[in-house]
């Protein structure tokens, strides 16, 4: 059985199991439908009050947490305008990053996120984690918390946390914004440690010596040969190497046009590849020497890469990995990916690749949710933190009439940026043909 037939089985098991609770109204003050999706409630939020002893390292937090999605969300709105004024100036088809589908962080939808267990867990994680930032600061800043619970569909896609409204809209200015920020502070937070631990078990890993060969030139002797990428060279005419300076120095002594033989490993299996040298590329001076156009695979500089990416900075490396920046040969895809590179790594325990699997997808989905909430228009947490900032500045300058047109003027704003960016590019290919 495949995993589209497990699919279909688990969503007719759903509409079997949501029809008969909804029919009979079964659970009917824990369970409520909002279209296909079930959600299960529960009433008892006690533990959020556990939280109230810490309210003072909270408050701290929180607005600590308020500067930073002020920050980002200042930063967003200026590079979603650079990229419209880019998409105008190039005028991309709707391909690749471009696609509509690929807007969206839905696994197995967008083609640069799989539809695997760490990252679905990890979108779980990353929803509860925002959900528990507002109810725990609803309760530091006495608001209290009605319910909370999960959104079934098949599987579980999101928590939510539900205060009660009256207390919401009775509270102003800090308290408020801080509730809506602790939602993206979380995901921010959580998402840099995730990256953090991710980077601490990539030292645990020892790297495999030897000449891999990371890639082939197109139409030079290698490519023509067949050589495979990710192949070990064993020995060159006969001549054992263990280092990418030992197979140069044998080919310091060729010429162009000299024959040679490489006896590569793959999988296990060794085999000889007969080819004929050339020239080496237009370009680079001084070499005399025959070339096999191939380029060599660094699993010890991989590592040394990702050691050196602790800070916000480095971090923004491993946002750009799902995008495939650079190609199949990106070394950073083995954070995210099952890849051929993880081979010429020793792991020190049989999980390990799957614990830096979802610890990358934690830290990228709880950084891009952040990032998304933050933007300034409604009904995003950064849309409700500058709806709160721009009600009582105005109201402080007894101007609170304009406050609603200009919250819905900024947010319609950001919409028809987010909409044209999508859309242009469908535009651009149909007035092209």
């Amino acid at each position: 059985m495949n995993w589209l037939q497990v699919l279909l089985l688990l969503l007719a098991l759903y509409v079997v199991v949501a029809l008969i609770i909804r029919e009979k109204e079964y659970f009917r003050e824990h369970i409520v439908f909002y279209g296909p999706i079930m959600a299960i409630k529960s009433m008892k939020v006690g533990f959020f009050d556990r939280f109230r002893r810490f309210s003072t390292f909270l408050r701290i937090y929180a607005t600590f947490g308020v500067v930073m999605v002020v920050i980002i969300s200042v930063a967003m709105t200026i590079l979603l305008f650079f990229s419209l004024q880019f998409t105008f100036a190039v005028r991309p088809p709707p391909t690749g990053i471009y696609a509509p589908q690929n807007i969206l962080l839905i696994p197995g939808l967008n083609e640069y996120i799989p539809s695997t267990i760490a990252v679905w867990l990890a979108f779980v994680i990353t929803i509860a984690v925002h959900e528990f930032g507002h109810g725990i600061l609803s309760r530091v800043e006495n608001i209290s918390v009605k319910s909370i619970g999960a959104l079934i569909l098949v599987i579980p896609i999101g928590f939510f946390v539900e205060p009660d409204e009256e207390e919401l809209n009775a509270t102003r200015g800090m308290k408020k914004i801080r509730m809506f920020g602790a939602g993206i502070t979380n995901n921010m937070v959580v998402g840099g440690a995730c990256f953090v631990l991710m980077i601490l078990m990539m030292g645990l890993v020892a790297p495999v010596t030897g000449p891999i060969i990371g890639g082939v030139y197109q139409d030079f002797p290698a490519q023509q040969a067949g050589v495979p990428a990710f192949s070990v060279i064993h020995a060159v005419n006969g001549v054992a190497v263990e280092t990418p300076g030992e197979v140069s120095a044998l080919l310091n002594a060729t010429k162009p046009g000299d024959a040679i033989t490489l006896s590569l490993e793959q999988g296990g299996l060794l085999a000889d590849y007969p080819l004929t040298l050339a020239e080496w590329p237009e370009g680079i001076p001084g070499r005399d020497s025959g070339f096999m156009g191939v380029t060599y695979y660094d699993p010890g500089l991989v590592l040394g890469g990702i050691r050196e990416s602790i800070s916000p900075i480095g971090f923004l490396r491993f946002l750009t990995v799902p995008f495939d920046i650079g190609g199949m040969a990106n070394p950073l895809r083995i954070l995210a990916f099952d890849t051929t590179e993880q081979r010429f790594y020793e792991a020190p325990f049989p999980a390990f690749w799957g614990i830096v699997h979802l610890l990358f997808w934690c830290g990228w989905i709880n950084i891009s949710v952040g990032i998304f909430n933050a933007l300034p228009m409604v009904p995003l947490d950064g849309g409700y933190i500058l709806k709160e900032a721009v009600d009582r500045l105005f109201e402080r300058r007894g101007i609170t009439r304009y406050a609603s047109a200009v919250v819905t003027g900024i947010s319609t704003l950001m919409i028809v940026v987010l909409v044209s960016l999508i859309m242009l590019p469908y535009l651009f290919s149909l007035t092209a043909g």
